[in-house]
C-alpha cells in the first residue's frame, strides 16, 4: 500500500457524494404552491420574534435609532445568501435542504457540517421563539411569573438565564408532543395567519407611527437620564461597532427564507417563482423591519425600550391600553405560527441525516400509526425545551445566527466550487502539474473554456485562501472605533495589505473557466456574490461576543465527535462504496462474487456481518 493510501481514503471518505436517483423532472409531490403560496410561506415563517422582540433588544443594547442600517445590512447579507441558496437548490431539483444539496453536490463531510448547523438552526430557533412568547405573556401580567420565579429558583451562573423558563419548555415539550401525533402544515392555514401577522404589524405602524417624534433620534447625551446606557446619544450613539452588532443580532429576524427553496418538487413554474418568492419575501420582511425599527425608536427613547417585549412596553407608557392588548394577542397568535415553523423541519433534518447513517441510526424509526419520526421529534423537542428553559432570548439568538452564518458561509463557498468545476470532475479532485503551469492557469493563459481540474483546484484554493484573508481582515476590522481613534497606527497598512490580496484573488477566479451546464436560477456576477456574501457572513460571525463562540464551539465538537465515532464507519454511501470496491476486487481477480475462494481478504457477500465491523472509510478511490 502507498503511504499515503490511508490519508487518500480517509479524504475519500469525507468527500464521497450521495447518489442522486432522482432529477426531479418526475415529482412524486404535487405542483400546487403559487407565487402567493411561496412569499406567504417565505414571510410566514421569517416574520415572527425578529418583529416582536429584535427590534427594540437590538436599540436598546446595541445600534440606538441606527437599528434600522443594522436592518439593511443585515437584508443586503441575507440576500445576497438568498441567492447563493436557490442556485444551490437549483442544482438539485428535488424536495429537501441545504443537507441533500450539499451531499449530493459537494461531500459528505460538508453534508455533515451543514446538517449540523441546521438541527443548531431549528433547535434554537423553536427555543428562541418559546423565549419571546414567554416574555410577551409575562409582560402582559406586570412580569409577575418572572419575578417568582427569579425569587424561588434563581441560577446565578454566567452563561445561563436569571431563572429556569417552565412555561417555555412546556411548551417547546406540547408542540413536539403534537407534532409526534402528525400535526401537518397547512399552506392556507399559514397564508391566514401570515395575513394576520401582517394586520398586527399595521396597527402597530399606525398607532405607534402617530406618537413617532424625530427628535428621539438626535438626544443629546446630556438629556439621557442617569442609570441608562445611552452611549454617546444621537442616531448612532454606540458607533459603528454598535450598528455592526445589531447587524449580526439582526440577521436571525431573516433566517427562514431558506425554505422557499426547498420547494422545487412542490412549486407551479420553480424556474421563475422561487428565486421571485425570495426576493419579494426579503423586500416585505425587510420594510417591516425598517418600519417597525423606525416607529420604536421614534415613538419611545432607544435606552427607553424594554428588550423583551418593546410592543406591549411603548403602548403601555403611551396609556394606549386597548392597543397594547390588541398587539400583544396578535403577537402571541403570530409567535406560536411561527413557533411551529421553527420546529416542524427539525425531525425531518435528523430524519434524513440519520437515513443516511451518518447520525444515529435509530432517530429514523417511524412510528407505524401517526407515520413521523417520533424518536427523533420527541428528541430534538426535548433539547430545544431544555435551552428555551436554561437560556436567556439574546443568547439563543446569538447562537442561532452563528450556526446559520456558518451555514450560509458553506453555501456559497460550495456555489463558487460547483460554478467552476464542470459534471465530468467531481468524482476526481487529483491533480498533479508543475509550478509553471499552475502559474500559466492562474491568469488562465491558455484560454480554456471548460473548466479542467488544474482550473478547479486553482478556485478551490484560492477561495480557501480568500476565506482566510477575510477572517484575517474580520480580526482588524471588528474593534473599529479603537482603530478610528488611531490606538494601532499599523492597522490601516494591513488592512489595506489584505485588501489588495482579497481583490487579486477575485481576479484569480474570475478569470478561471466555469460550467455552462444550464441551471433554472444561476447567481448573477460571480464570483462577485458569493464571495461578497462569504465576507458578509465571516464578518457578522465575527461580531458576535466569545462567550457565543465558546457555546457554538461545543456544539460542533460534540457534532464531530458523533461523525468520527459513528456517521464515518456506518454510513450508508461508505457502505455501498466498499460493497462496490470489494465487487470490483472480486471480479478483477476473476473470483466469484458469491463466496471465498480461499484468500482471508475477499468478503464473503453471502455473509455481509464478518466485514461491518470494518472502518467505512477504508475504501476505494470514489470513482471506483
Amino acid at each position: 500500500m502507498r503511504a499515503d493510501g490511508p490519508l487518500r481514503r480517509f479524504w475519500s471518505a469525507l468527500t464521497r457524494k450521495k447518489q442522486n436517483e432522482d432529477d426531479g423532472s418526475e415529482s412524486k409531490l404535487a405542483r400546487v404552491l403559487t407565487l402567493l403560496d411561496l412569499t406567504g410561506l417565505g414571510v410566514g415563517s421569517t416574520l415572527g420574534l425578529g418583529v416582536y422582540v429584535l427590534a427594540g433588544s437590538v436599540a436598546r443594547e446595541q445600534a440606538g435609532p441606527a437599528v434600522v442600517v443594522s436592518f439593511l445590512v443585515a437584508a443586503v447579507a441575507s440576500a445576497i445568501a438568498a441567492l447563493c441558496y436557490a442556485e444551490f437548490a437549483a442544482r438539485v431539483p428535488k424536495a429537501g435542504s441545504a443537507y441533500v444539496y450539499s451531499y449530493v453536490s459537494i461531500g459528505e463531510f460538508t453534508a455533515f457540517t451543514i446538517g449540523w448547523n441546521l438541527i443548531l438552526e431549528y433547535v434554537i430557533g423553536t427555543s428562541s421563539v418559546a423565549r419571546g412568547m414567554s416574555g410577551y405573556i409575562d409582560s402582559l401580567v406586570d412580569n409577575k411569573i418572572s419575578k417568582a420565579m427569579r425569587e424561588a429558583m434563581p441560577i446565578d451562573v454566567d452563561f445561563l438565564s436569571d431563572y429556569p423558563d417552565f412555561f417555555s419548555f412546556v411548551v417547546v415539550l406540547i408542540l413536539a408532543g403534537l407534532l409526534a401525533y402528525g400535526v401537518k402544515e397547512s399552506t392556507l392555514m399559514n397564508n391566514i395567519f401570515t395575513g394576520v401577522n401582517l394586520i398586527v404589524i399595521g396597527i402597530v405602524l399606525v398607532a405607534g407611527g402617530i406618537n413617532c417624534d424625530p427628535d428621539n433620534w438626535t438626544i443629546d447625551p446630556k438629556d439621557i437620564p442617569p442609570g441608562y446606557n445611552g452611549g454617546a446619544g444621537g442616531f448612532a450613539p454606540f458607533g459603528f461597532a454598535g450598528i455592526m452588532a445589531g447587524a449580526a443580532k439582526c440577521f436571525y429576524g431573516f433566517v427562514g427564507f431558506d425554505c422557499i427553496a426547498t420547494t422545487g418538487e412542490e412549486a407551479k413554474n420553480p424556474e421563475r417563482n422561487i428565486p421571485l418568492a425570495i426576493v419579494i419575501s426579503l423586500i416585505i420582511i425587510f420594510l417591516a423591519y425598517f418600519g417597525i425599527s423606525t416607529v420604536l425608536t421614534m415613538a419611545l427613547p432607544y435606552y427607553l425600550q424594554d428588550p423583551e417585549a418593546p410592543f406591549p412596553h411603548l403602548f403601555e407608557s403611551i396609556e394606549w391600553h386597548a392597543i397594547k392588548w390588541i398587539v400583544s394577542i396578535g403577537a402571541i397568535f403570530a409567535l406560536c405560527t411561527s413557533l411551529l415553523g421553527a420546529m416542524f423541519p427539525l425531525p425531518r433534518v435528523l430524519y434524513a441525516m440519520s437515513s443516511d447513517g451518518i447520525i444515529y441510526k435509530k432517530l429514523q424509526t417511524v412510528h407505524p400509526k401517526t407515520q413521523t419520526p417520533v424518536l427523533a421529534t420527541l428528541l430534538s423537542g426535548l433539547l430545544a425545551a431544555i435551552m428555551a428553559a436554561l437560556f436567556n432570548l439574546q443568547q439563543l439568538i446569538d447562537m442561532m445566527s452563528i450556526g446559520t452564518l456558518l451555514a450560509y458561509t458553506i453555501v456559497a463557498v460550495s456555489v463558487l466550487v460547483l460554478r467552476y468545476q464542470s459534471e465530468e470532475l467531481l468524482g476526481s479532485s487529483e491533480v498533479s502539474v508543475t509550478v509553471p503551469e499552475v502559474i500559466r492557469q492562474l491568469v488562465n493563459r491558455e484560454r480554456h473554456q471548460a473548466p479542467t481540474k488544474l482550473s478547479s483546484a486553482v478556485v478551490k484554493f484560492s477561495v480557501c485562501i480568500f476565506a482566510v484573508f477575510v477572517c484575517g481582515a474580520c480580526g482588524i476590522l471588528v474593534p473599529a472605533e479603537d482603530y478610528i481613534n488611531g490606538d494601532y497606527p499599523g492597522v490601516i497598512a494591513g488592512l489595506a495589505i489584505l485588501v489588495a490580496l482579497l481583490v487579486g484573488l477575485f481576479v484569480v477566479i474570475s478569470l478561471q473557466p466555469t460550467d455552462k451546464i444550464k441551471l433554472t436560477f444561476k447567481v448573477p456576477l460571480v464570483p462577485l456574490l458569493p464571495l461578497i456574501s462569504v465576507f458578509f457572513n465571516l464578518y457578522l460571525m465575527f461580531q458576535l461576543d466569545s462567550g457565543t463562540w465558546i457555546r457554538f464551539s461545543v456544539w460542533i465538537v460534540i457534532g464531530y465527535f458523533i461523525y468520527f465515532s459513528y456517521g464515518i464507519r456506518h454510513s450508508i454511501e461508505g457502505e455501498r462504496l466498499l460493497t462496490n470496491a470489494e465487487l470490483a476486487a472480486s471480479k478483477a481477480n476473476g473470483i466469484d462474487n458469491t463466496g471465498y475462494d480461499g484468500a482471508s481478504d475477499m468478503v464473503d457477500q453471502k455473509d455481509p456481518a464478518k466485514f461491518q465491523g470494518a472502518p467505512m472509510y477504508v475504501i476505494a478511490n470514489e470513482s471506483t
